[in-house]
């Protein structure tokens, strides 16, 4: 499966029915993550998991797990990001599995750097640059 580098956030939701409309729950991280925002429209794709896909099967279950053990990153990892936005207080904005938020100060937007995470949220982690050669390479 080939996903669009537009692609904003990637989760597993069931498709419910209620009064003659249908709904889909968007998980609460991706709100406080920025992923998407409230009262906002967005594109929506649906992909069907049947039990017979091996392979889906196997990334649903690799998707559930990762939700549940909570931050994708570790405090002291290090990571190579691109920032893609820049935050209220002008710090640089990269996210990584799951549209997890890591704040980066003292970068721009399109900077590809390497981090090291110092600080660990259930939502946010806030790190430090400790490799810039590829800064502003794309």
């Amino acid at each position: 499966m080939e996903l669009s580098d537009t692609l904003q956030t990637l989760y597993t939701a069931t498709v419910e029915q209620d009064n003659g409309t249908y709904q889909i729950s968007v998980p609460e991280r991706e709100i406080a993550t920025g992923a998407v925002s409230e009262g906002s429209t967005y594109r929506v794709a649906l992909i069907s998991m049947s039990t017979s896909d091996t392979e889906a099967t196997n990334t649903t279950e690799i998707d559930q797990s990762a939700e549940s053990d909570g931050p994708p990153v570790e405090e002291g990892e290090q990571r190579d990001v691109e920032i893609e936005n820049l935050g209220d207080q002008g710090d640089g904005i990269a996210k990584v599995e799951h549209g997890y938020v890591v704040i980066v100060p003292e970068t721009s937007v399109g900077d590809r750097v390497t981090v090291e995470m110092q600080q660990v949220r259930e939502n946010v982690a806030f790190a430090d640059v400790v490799d810039d050669t590829l800064r502003g390479e794309v």
